[in-house]
């Protein structure tokens, strides 16, 4: 089983992206950042790596997503509250992001959503395990 996961995602403007998540309350890892890319640590063991497109292509053989454009990927974090989770989204609007759909609360779960400067969309979401329906 694994014990870390690393998520890759593909940047325009790599400054502009730490810039942004910085704003929303993440830190970087300096021994995994230089020019091309940094790793954005979300939890213990849980970081996203974000990489120039030009560096992510050496990556892959396929075409990079517009995430603009196209769904690659949904990231989900969960929050601590449902103010925690309105709190983020409104920091990521505020920094330049976006809301990607409005917000569902279904009791026992509330999520958010908004699209990173690159169109990368982040689904944030609480839930109470405690009312989740039997």
């Amino acid at each position: 089983m694994a014990s870390k996961i690393f998520i890759n995602l593909a940047v325009k403007d790599l400054k502009k992206s730490i810039d942004f998540f910085t704003s929303l309350g993440f830190s970087f890892n300096p021994q995994f950042t230089d020019e091309q890319a940094t790793c954005m640590i979300i939890g213990e063991n849980i970081f996203a790596m974000l990489v120039t497109e030009q560096r992510f292509k050496d990556f892959t053989k396929k075409e990079i997503c517009n995430a603009n454009k196209n769904t690659e990927v949904l990231l989900a974090m969960d929050a601590e509250s449902k103010e925690k989770v309105d709190e983020m989204v409104k920091n990521a609007v505020d920094a330049g992001g976006s809301i990607y759909m409005e917000p569902q609360d279904h009791g026992w779960m509330y999520g958010h959503s908004f699209a990173d400067l690159d169109g990368h969309q982040w689904e944030i979401f609480y839930m109470d395990e405690s009312a989740i329906p039997k």
